[in-house]
């Protein structure tokens, strides 16, 4: 369980003070931009191969952020025509550090017993299917990204091992990301805070996301059709539909539940939403992995 100042969720970049560079260091191609979108301040980082340049925290690798929240949220966009590396250092209950790392570099899913490397396959506005399924450099028209990590359920999915807490973020080029957050809270948005009441979305742990975490969704527009919403790995309690997508179909976020068995986000407010949200298709055995960047 969180701590009292981790709660109802926890801004990492706002509470670590990252623009400060105290608590968090940057190599290579790092800068602060104004987002006119976003309508706020984005961090760039771009290089020649995604280990040469990167944010991260905290500072020193000895250190932990020793974050507990149930989910990571990264809201980020990758640079157009590029490929990305994120890096996820997580600690289990009995201290053993697992490697969470996810990248349109990787062709296929591959873990051990201390890492574990997932293929992102990027979305473009509008595509409909053409590119599902397919890794490789981001589109032209990447979209800004809502990616949601559930920590414990990943470890328990593919490792059998129990979540403790978030040591380390690497954020590799090339992207550019407004914040990181934690919390024991599903976050969905395009969800206003009266249809979360009507709907009771509370009760299972479903709640509209924080302002200051929430992209801008201009007047008479809706939030999946402009953004995207990703989740790796899902929490039973709200993970109820067990039907994979037909080709074709039009559906909200795609949560991993299982190797190569895709799922639909069960919130019903926004499961007829977004094209392209499929992540890791036809996921093969777990083979070795070679060496960390």
């Amino acid at each position: 369980v969180p701590a009292a100042w981790q709660r109802p969720y926890l801004n990492i970049f706002k509470h670590f003070r990252v623009e400060e560079w105290k608590r968090s260091a940057k190599e290579g191609d790092v800068a602060a931009l104004t987002d006119t979108r976003l309508k706020g301040t984005v961090y760039r980082i771009r290089g020649s191969n995604p280990a040469s340049s990167y944010l991260q925290l905290p500072r020193a690798g000895t250190q932990s952020l020793g974050l507990t929240g149930h989910y990571l949220y990264l809201l980020f966009r990758p640079l157009p025509r590029k490929h990305f590396l994120v890096h996820l250092d997580v600690s289990t209950e009995d201290n053993q550090v697992v490697r969470i790392s996810f990248s349109n570099l990787f062709k296929e899913f591959k873990s051990t017993a201390t890492w574990l490397q997932f293929p992102f396959v990027c979305g473009a506005a509008g595509e409909g299917t053409a590119r599902r399924g397919a890794t490789g450099a981001a589109p032209a028209d990447v979209r800004w990204t809502c990616l949601v990590l559930d920590l414990p359920s990943i470890l328990a999915l593919y490792l059998n091992r129990r979540y403790g807490h978030l040591r380390g973020v690497k954020l590799c080029s090339n992207l550019l990301v407004k914040t990181l957050c934690t919390s024991d809270l599903l976050f969905e948005p395009g969800v206003t805070f009266s249809e979360a009441r009507l709907g009771d979305l509370s009760g299972r742990g479903v709640a509209p996301m924080p302002r200051e975490l929430a992209f801008p969704v201009p007047k008479g527009e809706k939030w999946h059709d402009l953004y995207d919403y990703i989740r790796y790995g899902c929490s039973p309690s709200h993970c109820s539909s067990q039907s994979s997508p037909r080709p074709g179909e039009r559906q909200g976020a795609q949560v991993l539940e299982e190797p190569g068995r895709p799922l639909t986000q069960p919130v019903t407010l926004s499961r007829a939403v977004c094209d392209h949200l499929s992540l890791v298709h036809h996921i093969t055995s777990p083979k070795a992995v070679s060496a960390p960047w």
